[in-house]
């Protein structure tokens, strides 16, 4: 007999990672929806600038504090990070800016579940942060909102 834990690899830390064309726009939009927390890696931002390791042109003011300019995360408030760089250590969503615009459908999306009876109001509570709603599915498996971030990634409300 074999023990199949040995043999199992161990589970993966991962993160999703979304092109935007402004990063920052997107991290406060998704940390809004989702209730997460944008990363403060102004730290290691100082730390690096300092070392002359990163020129200021790669970096912006995102409310108050330095950051990277071409990406930004966020995460759980529940999560574990590391206090050296401010990166979170759970779930995540990483926006990185890309030059062009999204083209097409997404083939990966986001689908958000409010708790029973409460669809409506997250769809408006999402409206007011800048999403739009594309249509309404009504199937026989379920019914859900199909919505689009202020940059157009789809996602769905169930």
């Amino acid at each position: 007999m074999t023990d199949e834990s040995a043999s199992a690899p161990a589970p993966v830390h991962w993160k999703l990672v979304i092109d935007a064309r402004d990063p920052q726009g997107q991290a406060d939009f998704w940390a809004a929806a989702l209730g997460y927390l944008a990363e403060d890696n102004s730290a290691l931002v100082r730390r690096l600038l300092d070392a002359g390791a990163l020129p200021a042109a790669a970096t912006v003011d995102f409310h108050g504090r330095p950051a990277f300019r071409d990406l930004i995360a966020v995460r759980h408030p529940d999560d574990p990070y590391d206090p050296d760089t401010g990166t979170g250590l759970g779930r995540r969503l990483l926006f990185q800016r890309v030059p062009e615009p999204k083209a097409g459908k997404n083939r990966l999306h986001l689908d958000l579940h409010p708790g029973e009876g409460r669809r409506d109001a997250e769809v408006e509570r999402l409206r007011a942060l800048g999403a739009s709603v594309l249509r309404e599915v009504a199937e026989q498996g379920g019914s859900w909102v199909v919505m689009a971030d202020p940059e157009g990634n789809e996602f769905c409300v169930q």
